[in-house]
């Protein structure tokens, strides 16, 4: 049994941050330790608002405490953050990371690094966005960033998949082992397919999916991604094959949600499908030479 400790928001209704993580790595066998950043209503993107609060300030650090106190730290294999309430959070993730690492120093540090997106309604505290490029990058084994989110981590404008690979090439250099980008949207080959990219040590290797016309477009898809990623990692297989498996189950929710017309992912209703994947579609490796 592995086990995790996900940092991120939580929603009271829908799927986002722990509420989109949380129950994915529990279906795929993982035990998850929640820990909530935020606690929402709902996820900002809804026109009528939200309701709620970010938790205060040292909670986390109190948490990670009452872990090493009982003992228990050193049974966790992974500590996973996503989306955070303030800056002064992120100090606190990484001081959890060590404190970690000391108890167990094979634990690895996923990183999806959400630094908002105002176009589309996700807004991030002053200073969360500085946070991730300045101190995360040094600590982070593992990295989920969107394209928007890689360029301002590495300070680049990418116009295409090579220059997304040399990107995560920047990124791995600086410590990461493994580089997934979530979504290379205009980056992409096209634009008729879902598109992600995955960067480590066997080679850059790129997948796709198919794209759901969605009226309003599902909101947590990437805390779904990286968290099904990790799971998968953690259960053993290579980072091709669990690449491929999160785009299987992640599609699988996607084609649920899509089928009865809702705007929040449909987890629970597919659930064997996502712990269970059909992976029809592999992997591509990319032969590219890409400039740094």
């Amino acid at each position: 049994m592995k086990r995790v400790i996900s940092i991120q928001s939580h929603v009271v209704f829908g799927c986002a941050g722990n509420s989109a993580a949380v129950f994915p790595m529990r279906r795929l066998g993982v035990e998850v330790w929640p820990v909530n950043t935020v606690q929402f209503s709902n996820h900002t993107q809804y026109s009528q608002g939200w309701q709620g609060m970010v938790m205060p300030a040292g909670h986390i650090g109190q948490l990670m405490a009452g872990l090493t106190d009982i003992g228990v730290l050193g049974q966790c294999d992974a500590l996973l953050s996503g989306y955070l309430g303030s800056a002064a959070q992120g100090e606190e993730i990484l001081a959890a990371v060590a404190r970690l690492k000391a108890c167990n120093p094979r634990a690895l540090y996923f990183c999806d690094p959400v630094m908002g997106h105002p176009d589309k309604g996700c807004i991030v505290a002053p200073g969360v966005a500085e946070f991730f490029k300045d101190r995360a990058l040094a600590c982070a084994d593992m990295l989920a960033p969107n394209l928007l989110e890689l360029e301002r981590l590495t300070g680049r404008e990418i116009h295409n998949v090579p220059e997304a690979v040399a990107a995560c090439q920047q990124l791995r250099a600086r410590g990461a082992r493994l580089v997934l980008v979530k979504h290379l949207g205009r980056a992409g080959f096209g634009h008729d397919r879902f598109e992600m990219l995955l960067v480590c040590d066997e080679g850059a290797f790129h997948i796709s999916r198919p794209l759901y016309p969605f009226a309003r477009q599902p909101i947590g898809v990437g805390d779904l991604l990286s968290a099904t990623m990790l799971a998968n990692l953690l259960a053993g297989y290579e980072p091709v094959v669990a690449f491929e498996r999160t785009n299987a189950s992640v599609d699988a929710v996607l084609a649920q949600t899509w089928l009865v017309n809702a705007y929040e992912l449909q987890l629970v209703a597919a659930q064997h499908e996502m712990a269970q994947p059909r992976v029809r579609i592999r992997a591509t490796r990319l032969a590219l030479t890409c400039a740094a």
